[in-house]
């Protein structure tokens, strides 16, 4: 199985995991200011982008991925136990890493699997929509109005994305190979055991966040810290990159503060 991963900085190693749909351009604006501070590793997960789907019969949950994930670290990168961010999917993919014992710490920013219930099964399928309507996206996306109105449900300031950024998300989430078969594994499911994270965790969640609501404070790992991020939305890191950027570093540096147990 091959990987798309690129390797920035140095410090301790930070591993940073985009949400369903998206690839490595959801840090885009982040991680050259991560990797000022930490040796910065930033992949499209398996199924996604430019990295191929998990082996045959390996259903992309999210405990598998991390699985996947915590394999290539080590034997790519000699790489074990890194701190870790994710967003949305990414951020219940950090979870498991640290529930598995993989991850020195957790920043998990508007974290999938933390609904009470399963999903469920989506009533429209907006993506294939998208996918038919794809040629008249992108010319719509040259129009700041245009791009407004097709991200304001990921993040809170869509304004500040250029044509060719929003272009990129899009195509991104419309070409996805493993989009249907992670959303069907992520949807019917819960992250379940949280009292097994055991590593600080930092749990944040937009004020503008209109993709998941938060969760109820029984479903977070205990001890965990919860953030909101003002003024942002489900991937912020457009919306305010400095205090993403601030966010996720205090969250590797209180690990690195804690004594392990």
């Amino acid at each position: 199985m091959s990987v798309y991963v690129e390797r920035h900085g140095s410090g301790e190693p930070l591993v940073l995991l985009h949400g369903l749909g998206g690839t490595s351009s959801i840090w885009s604006p982040v991680a050259s200011r991560l990797a000022e501070r930490r040796e910065v590793v930033v992949l499209d997960m398996p199924g996604f982008g430019r990295s191929d789907p998990l082996a045959d019969g390996t259903r992309p949950t999210a405990a598998n991925l991390a699985t996947a994930i915590a394999r290539l670290c080590a034997e790519r990168f000699e790489i074990t136990r890194p701190h870790v961010a994710g967003n949305s999917l990414g951020g219940w993919v950090a979870l498991e890493l640290a529930k598995a014992g993989q991850a020195a710490s957790v920043c998990a920013i508007s974290p999938a699997g933390l609904w009470r219930r399963p999903l469920g099964p989506r009533r429209t399928d907006i993506r294939r929509l998208a996918r038919r309507l794809r040629p008249l996206v992108s010319v719509a996306l040259a129009s700041g109005r245009a791009r407004t109105a097709m991200l304001r449900s990921t993040m809170a300031r869509p304004e500040r994305l250029s044509a060719d950024e929003a272009r990129t998300l899009v195509s991104e989430w419309v070409r996805s190979p493993g989009y249907d078969a992670a959303n069907a594994e992520m949807r019917a499911a819960v992250f379940e055991h949280p009292e097994r994270v055991t590593v600080p965790t930092t749990i944040a969640w937009g004020s503008e966040d209109r993709l998941l609501a938060p969760p109820r404070p029984e479903r977070l790992p205990p001890g965990s810290r919860y953030v909101v991020l003002e003024g942002c939305g489900h991937t912020p890191t457009w919306d305010d990159p400095r205090r993403v950027c601030e966010l996720i570093l205090e969250a590797s540096a209180i690990a690195s503060e804690t004594p392990m147990s």
